[in-house]
């Protein structure tokens, strides 16, 4: 054993100098493309069975490269991912206990927080994004520079002062999220309006338009971050692609969102750049109960493929999410991880990559470069949070996964306000053997569910997941069970789940 020990630490070692050569030599240009409520299911390869949408370009990625089956965004809600896509870090740390940001308030980003797009500038990278942002920033008046209070629907001309230029990007064109999409940004000002249906296609024009641009510049890297806004609602597909699926509205506009996803690969083939960019397609969350999920079920189509629940649902079908890496020379073509990650984990892979440190940052963020590599991931987590619409938390461990919530902890039924008397306070279940969350084993495993628990509690209150310097979180008040302890009758979650969010909506899912 002792021998063997010797033999795992010498692996270990020559690994860790092997990434850390790799890291001093490789600056990738690197384009991560997130969907907007894009289920798992809807990717047909990674849904062949009970999947019906043709999927054809991300598909091709999948044969290029490598394809995560136990990938997670990190809550199942876009503001939250989105936060910790970009800082490495949860957002249940910040102000935002539960829902989504609406449109008119601060940023929820701290203007002294490292971005990953602030990382990479550090690395002389240029820096764009391209589509959504539903992180917050405020309206000002052009003339007086007063903030517009109220302003739902701002007018051509307003400024933004803490918008993503202030948070790390050198460009920005978009909006802010979908009942705003009606309201291009070039940068800090507000400068078009247009309608929701032209959104995709500018998207996609802008994507190409970029990588276009940088052929122009060649030796300085870039990173793209492409924040589409569909298959999101409004469903609007344009004309030519009405009719496409079989399937309705949303199926179309998936397929055309997938001929996004094709035109920025062919982009990035086009101008020499395919060979040394890591390019990863993904989603924010699971698919919405928007898209007309009873009607395609009918046709066969299951948006979260095997596994249960929808946007803004614990259970995984809110927040397991497509993850697709091509990485030509590094990553396999055609192969698959099923280790587990979260988008938190972006910020931890790009430093690792390139080498540049933030030990202050990215409290929660795990690097995934191993993985690429063939490798076991290197991990000081015990496991990975999850997060719904409603706050209730779940924590991922191994093969275990415990929800401290009676139900779904969002839209799908049984909600909080309805589950049944005899409901039990929490779930547990084992993701290996029923990853369809059905067989409730949280009366079988006490010893599991508690050892969970503990882990859980300390991840939350100690301020960051992973070793490193200490840190606190932005509020004091996290509150861990949000339907009531075990002994709280189930009648109680009811009149808990009723409360109003603060600085959020309780019944949109942007």
């Amino acid at each position: 054993m002792k021998t063997q020990m010797i033999k795992n630490g010498l692996c270990a070692a020559a690994a860790l100098l092997a990434l850390n050569g790799f890291a001093a030599e490789c600056r990738p240009n690197i384009v991560f493309i997130m969907c907007d409520d894009l289920g798992y299911g809807d990717v047909q390869c990674l849904n062949p069975d009970i999947g019906k949408i043709k999927t054809p370009c991300i598909d091709r990625l999948a044969n290029q490269g490598m394809t995560f089956t136990d990938a997670h965004s990190g809550s199942s809600v876009c503001t939250p991912t989105r936060y910790g896509l970009l800082t490495g870090r949860y957002s249940r740390r910040t102000t935002l206990q539960r829902g989504v940001f609406s449109g008119n308030e601060t940023c929820l980003i701290a203007p002294d927080r490292l971005t990953v797009a602030g990382l990479l500038k550090r690395q002389d990278y240029a820096t764009a994004i391209l589509g959504k942002w539903h992180l917050g920033f405020k309206y000002l008046d052009p003339k007086t520079g007063e903030e517009l209070s109220g302003a739902d629907r701002p007018p051509i001309g307003v400024t933004i002062p803490d918008g993503p230029v202030t948070r790390g990007f050198d460009t920005y064109h978009g909006f802010h999220h979908a009942r705003h999409m009606d309201r291009f940004i070039e940068n800090d000002k507000v400068i078009e309006i247009l309608d929701a249906v032209h959104c995709l296609p500018r998207l996609t024009e802008k994507s190409v338009a970029y990588i276009e641009k940088c052929a122009k510049t060649p030796g300085q890297p870039f990173f793209l971050y492409v924040a589409l806004g569909s298959p999101h609602s409004p469903i609007k597909p344009t004309k030519e692609w009405q009719g496409k699926s079989g399937l309705g509205r949303y199926g179309d506009f998936v397929m055309q969102t997938d001929a996004t996803v094709g035109a920025i690969a062919e982009a990035l083939e086009k101008n020499g750049f395919a060979g040394n960019t890591l390019l990863i397609f993904t989603s924010d969350n699971g698919c919405s109960k928007n898209a007309g999920i009873a009607d395609m079920l009918e046709k066969g189509h299951s948006v979260s493929g095997r596994y249960r629940g929808l946007k803004a649902d614990i259970w995984d079908g809110g927040h397991r999410v497509p993850f697709i890496v091509r990485w030509p020379g590094q990553v396999d073509p055609g192969s698959t991880s099923d280790q587990l990650i979260t988008l938190v984990d972006f910020f931890a892979t790009v430093s690792e990559i390139t080498g540049e440190k933030a030990p202050n940052m990215a409290e929660d963020s795990v690097s995934f470069l191993p993985a690429l590599l063939g490798e076991p991931i290197q991990s000081s987590r015990k496991g990975v949070i999850h997060h719904s619409l409603s706050g209730h938390f779940a924590y991922r461990q191994g093969k275990w996964k415990l929800i401290l919530a009676r139900g779904s902890g969002g839209v799908s039924s049984p909600m909080e306000r309805n589950v049944g008397e005899d409901a039990l306070p929490a779930q547990l279940y084992d993701m290996e053997k029923d990853p369809s969350e059905k067989n409730n084993l949280y009366l079988s495993y006490p010893e599991v569910a508690q050892g969970l628990l503990a882990d859980l509690t300390d991840d939350i209150q100690n301020g960051r997941s992973t070793a490193g310097p200490e840190a606190t979180n932005d509020v004091t008040d996290i509150k861990l069970w949000k339907s009531g302890e075990p002994g709280t009758p189930a009648r109680g979650a009811k009149s808990k789940s009723r409360e109003k969010p603060r600085r959020t909506r309780s019944k949109k899912t942007e």
